[in-house]
């Protein structure tokens, strides 16, 4: 028994291990057992000597044995109520209810032992007298510890419980077994099996075997152990977006140069792997007074391998700062400095990230906040909206509305900085309904006095379509706002895998019934599929500002862009080229089959009560 507790020993030093309390109490479990099994050792070496002299040394070791016994069972029912955080009066209960059972039975045994009344020794054999103090004592703890495993079974996973279960359940078994042929071998054995189950599910290694990296669960365990021990500390994070997808893995030999990198150039290094292709290295500075060396070495070394392999990356340097190691925020604060740099950049960490990742923190509260009140006349979510010119008609019949945020600690936010948080949080889709009940509550205002509005396009992210009451959503505000249907559009940006190609598709089809016209958002950046674009009943094509720019920059970019533009309007798609700036951009895209035009050129965006100041009456 003691040789196993000691591996297990051995495993907590060399695997990463959350350092919580319920982890303390086990490791407490664990020394207890080793010195239990010492103390049964001991107590049957002194009853082997036949030395009389030595009958009440082994009688205080005796005792000091069930008191060790006992003291793991009070420390069982501890980290039950650990692992299952329960808290006020029951807790209270149970832990005062097993510290008296531990006091009592304690005291009992060590009367019962020295009065003879339990056992005798007896030359080199032992003699039991009625029934022993440690049979009661254990009853009693079983009882303890069943009714209150019964108690919290819905607090934890019901597989984790049934685990503690069933290993409890051998213990007893093994136990009783041993007890019917008059054994004890194996008492300090039932003991340990529990502790075993407990380093297997509550405790295992969270480290990736391949790439040797933690999880991001366990990196916040590490940042919340260095913070409360006033440990400074080094993070770099390293992104592959190449691979940051759930199907896509780390080729093995980017992993053993991601592994090697995290052992060959600093000390008391740990990596964690937050997603596939994003991973997070982290030291101790105590450990690496030249650290700075270092990192000029392993980044020289990076370049080598970008050379070698020319993955698109971005590399983020930074130091552990008190405020957002209080939080345990260090995976939202490099993401929100990710979004903002360009990629293959080495990103040095300063005072301005954190103050903007701070701006940051504001802007998801309210967004939280916004999302949970479902509020569609939300006072914080402003509509802009950029006009847009007919070149049929030389006049503005259409716009484009955009979103805004008001907040009181901040102002003016716009949506490059909130609509990413509001996409990873789960917070798109109830803004864009309050941008479309806004938008149709001004479209039918300006209606009813007269304007001539051909119709107004909101934008709505390509994850909202995974809602299955997207359409409803749509059609509901805009039935309850007296709009038609026609006179509003929803610009989408293409879909880049199979199953939200066809999402997409049975989504546009169905509120075409209603009329809405759909523009496909964003074309010419990135990614275009033409032969989805083919099958997606689109009825506006927005060629990107970067195409517009191409076509300024040469002739045969002109020409490419041209025959694109040409070709859509020959399949009865209209183009919008966006972006356009002055008069050259103007009179270049009106050669390149331009239906509408957006841009600086015409208006920026406006407050949409100000829409009225372009359309006709």
């Amino acid at each position: 028994m003691v040789s196993i507790c000691y591996v297990m020993i051995i495993l907590m030093i060399f695997s990463y291990v959350r350092r919580t309390r319920s982890f303390t109490v086990f490791v407490s479990i664990v020394l207890l057992i080793i010195l239990a099994a010492t103390a049964d050792v001991s107590f049957y070496s002194l009853i082997s000597t036949s030395d009389p002299s030595r009958s009440n040394l082994a009688y205080a070791v005796r005792c000091i044995y069930h008191a060790l016994l006992f003291s793991i069972f009070m420390l069982y029912v501890v980290y039950i109520i650990e692992v299952t955080s329960l808290e006020g009066r029951r807790k209270r209960l149970y832990i005062a209810l097993s510290a008296g059972v531990l006091v009592a039975v304690v005291l009992l045994d060590v009367w019962q032992t020295f009065s003879g009344r339990a056992m005798s020794i007896n030359g080199t054999s032992l003699e039991f007298q009625g029934r022993d103090t440690f049979i009661y004592g254990y009853l009693a703890f079983v009882a303890i510890i069943l009714v209150l495993m019964f108690q919290v079974r819905n607090r934890l996973y019901r597989r984790v419980m049934l685990g503690f279960y069933a290993t409890m359940a051998v213990s007893f078994i093994i136990l009783a077994v041993q007890g019917i042929w008059g054994q004890s071998s194996f008492t300090v054995a039932t003991f340990l099996f529990p502790v075993i189950a407990m380093f297997y599910i509550m405790h295992s290694n969270p480290y990736d075997v391949h790439l040797g990296a933690i999880d991001q669960k366990a990196m916040e365990d590490m940042v919340r152990y260095n913070y409360e021990n006033k440990r400074e500390f080094v993070f770099m994070s390293l992104y592959l977006k190449d691979f940051d997808e759930e199907s896509k893995a780390l080729p093995p030999e980017i992993q053993s140069i991601v592994r090697r990198f995290a052992t060959d150039f600093f000390k008391d290094t740990m990596l964690a792997q937050i997603s596939n292709g994003q991973m997070v290295m982290t030291f101790t500075k105590h450990h690496n007074p030249n650290y700075e060396a270092r990192i000029v070495q392993i980044l020289s070394a990076f370049r080598l391998q970008y050379q070698k392999y020319g993955f698109d990356y971005k590399i983020i340097i930074g130091e552990s700062v008190d405020e957002i190691s209080r939080k345990n925020e260090y995976v939202s604060f490099i993401r929100d400095i990710q979004r903002r740099i360009p990629d293959n950049t080495i990103h040095r960490v300063d005072a301005s990230d954190v103050t903007t990742f701070k701006q940051m923190d504001h802007i998801l509260a309210a967004l939280d906040d916004i999302s949970h009140s479902e509020n569609l006349d939300d006072e914080r979510v402003l509509v802009y909206c950029q006009p847009v010119f007919n070149v049929d008609t030389g006049r503005y019949d259409t716009a484009e509305s955009l979103m805004r945020l008001q907040l009181p600690e901040i102002g003016l936010v716009f949506p490059d900085l909130f609509i990413p948080l509001a996409e990873e949080n789960g917070y798109i889709h109830v803004l864009t309904k309050i941008i479309l009940n806004k938008t149709c509550k001004a479209v039918q205002d300006m209606l009813k006095n007269g304007y001539s509005v051909s119709r107004v396009s909101v934008n709505v992210s390509p994850l909202e379509l995974k809602d299955e009451h997207f359409c409803d959503d749509i059609m509901e505000i805009i039935d309850n706002s007296g709009v038609p249907g026609e006179k509003i559009a929803i610009e989408l940006t293409e879909s880049r895998n199979e199953s939200d190609f066809i999402l997409m598709k049975n989504k546009i089809a169905i509120l075409k019934q209603k009329g809405i016209k759909f523009y496909l958002d964003d074309f010419g950046t990135g990614y275009s599929n033409m032969e989805r674009i083919m099958e997606l009943p689109f009825d506006i094509i927005k060629f990107d500002r970067s195409l517009v720019l191409a076509s300024g920059s040469s002739e045969r970019s002109r020409k490419i862009v041209s025959n694109l533009a040409n070709m859509f309007t020959e399949l009865d798609y209209s183009v919008l080229y966006e972006g356009v700036e002055d008069e050259s951009d103007e009179q270049m895209c009106e050669h390149m089959s331009a239906s509408y035009l957006q841009g600086y050129k015409y208006s920026r965006p406006v407050p949409i009560v100000k829409l009225k100041d372009y359309f006709d009456h």
